[in-house]
């Protein structure tokens, strides 16, 4: 007997479904996490292991020197910015002297234009001070924990990734067993699409990060600024959180060119630096490499990164975007899930596809039509011969 049940009971189970799942997201996210990063890993590195295996190599050698490639890739970027930093902590006492004067010129400022009383130099000094205390037992506190963690998903997720690698025959026939087989080859096009969305997006963004590095650094060195490789490597590298992170890495190097010129035309000069290359990026540089295979709307994007934030913290935050992309891929495959596939989707992106249905119907019209035609034409010569 079947028992028919109310629709506002489904929304209710699948509400507490989602309620579900983000607990188990943060309940076990240090498990979760490094697996979700491995996956994103692997594959992106799956065409480089297959190119490798082609040149007879075995699978575990050619999937560590796959991995050996990223981590020396990635040392080399930690180091260099590293050494920067270590650098730049040479510029404290400059940057000092120069806060000391900015603070003098803005009471004066405050004083002459809006009547506000100048404060005590040493109360000020000493409360900032103790802020500063407070600060940095919080931030070292932070840093150790990060670190720690940072060191433990470095072990865990080469690990994972080579599994993945290694025994992807494997997980792919374990995915069989849940399809019947007329359906397996719609499962293999959902697949197929799933890595190319992630490998597209991953490989995508590592060239926009090359490029945007590039031109903040060009930018930097043309304005004068100190440090201006770092500077446009770290707000590159910060392009991974979409449209928040370009506005952090641009907040740096303004503060330092004000704190060290002292000059607030220098700061305002880089900040429109990296809004120039940020309207570069946004409408140019992505569109064109990453190209249409990641086509999630805005409104999406910033609300997956708000819950990838909540969620998991920056982790979250980066992989945000892949994920809802595979998600989306997920939904366009499932016809009961389409309609959220639809709502993830570039307005732009369901433009081009109408098009392109439209573009095919007409097509077969067209061929309709000119089938019909040239049967007419047969039948005409033949109709004059029996009239004959």
């Amino acid at each position: 007997m079947e028992i028919k049940l109310p629709g506002y009971f489904k929304y209710v189970v699948i509400l507490l479904g989602l309620i579900l799942l983000i607990w188990i997201l943060q309940t076990f996210k240090s498990v979760l996490m490094p697996l979700v990063f491995a996956l994103l890993f692997a594959l992106l590195l799956l065409p480089l292991t297959r190119d490798l295996e082609r040149f007879r190599l075995p699978r575990a050698v050619a999937i560590i020197c796959s991995i050996v490639v990223v981590m020396v890739v990635l040392g080399l970027v930690i180091w260099f910015l590293s050494m920067q930093v270590i650098s730049l902590t040479s510029e404290l006492e400059t940057i000092g002297k120069n806060i000391d004067v900015l603070f003098f010129k803005t009471q004066r400022f405050l004083f002459q234009n809006f009547g506000v009383e100048p404060s005590n130099k040493s109360d000020f000094i000493r409360s900032t001070i103790g802020n500063l205390r407070e600060l940095t037992t919080t931030f070292l506190g932070s840093t150790i924990s990060m670190t720690t963690g940072a060191l433990a998903v470095l072990t865990v997720v080469p690990i994972f990734v080579f599994c993945f690698l290694y025994y992807r025959d494997h997980l792919e026939q374990f995915m069989y067993k849940f399809v019947a087989k007329e359906r397996r080859s719609g499962m293999n096009h959902t697949i197929n699409n799933i890595q190319s969305v992630a490998q597209s997006y991953i490989s995508g963004l590592m060239i926009v990060i090359v490029i945007v590095s590039l031109l903040n650094s060009a930018g930097l060195l043309i304005l004068g600024v100190k440090y201006a490789i770092f500077f446009g490597v770290f707000a590159s590298i910060l392009t991974i959180i979409p449209y928040i992170g370009i506005m952090i890495g641009a907040m740096l190097p303004a503060l330092f060119t004000l704190a060290t010129t002292g000059n607030l035309f220098d700061a305002v000069l880089v900040v429109l630096v990296f809004m120039f290359v940020q309207f570069l990026e946004g409408n140019f540089i992505t569109p064109y490499v990453v190209g249409s295979k990641v086509s999630i709307n805005p409104f999406a994007a910033i609300v997956a990164l708000l819950i990838g934030g909540e969620i998991w913290g920056a982790a979250g935050m980066i992989i945000s975007i892949p994920m809802i992309a595979i998600l989306k891929v997920l939904f366009d495959a499932y016809e009961p899930l389409q309609p959220f596939g639809f709502l993830l989707a570039d307005i732009d992106d369901v433009k081009v596809k109408k098009s392109n249905r439209f573009n095919q119907m007409f097509d077969k019209l067209r061929k309709k039509a000119r089938k019909e035609r040239e049967e007419l034409e047969q039948e005409e010569p033949q109709e004059q011969e029996q009239e004959q």
